[in-house]
């Protein structure tokens, strides 16, 4: 959602780069809460919110690669999880 200004013509761009630092922010939060419960959903959900916060520019560029760098993370750990217990799923 941008607004334009009456009197200049320019735009504001503050409500999509904060949308963005808070999908940068869940990204890292659903990242790292993958690694304990329910993987197989929140990895994918981080990596698509890490995504969307870096292409929307945000600002916090750091927790948007660690929630991308985690959701990949919990996928790995679901892949060798199951791997080693022949199985679908794990839990703890």
């Amino acid at each position: 959602m941008q607004l334009t200004a009456p009197a200049t013509g320019r735009t504001d761009t503050r409500p999509q780069a904060r949308d963005a630092d808070g999908m940068a922010v869940a990204s890292f939060i659903l990242g790292l809460l993958g690694l304990l419960v329910l993987n197989l959903f929140l990895g994918p959900i981080a990596i698509a919110l890490a995504a969307v916060a870096l292409w929307r520019g945000t600002t916090r560029r750091g927790r948007a690669y660690l929630g991308l760098t985690l959701g990949i993370a919990d996928l790995a750990v679901l892949a060798i999880a199951m791997e080693m217990s022949h199985t679908v799923s794990w839990s703890l």
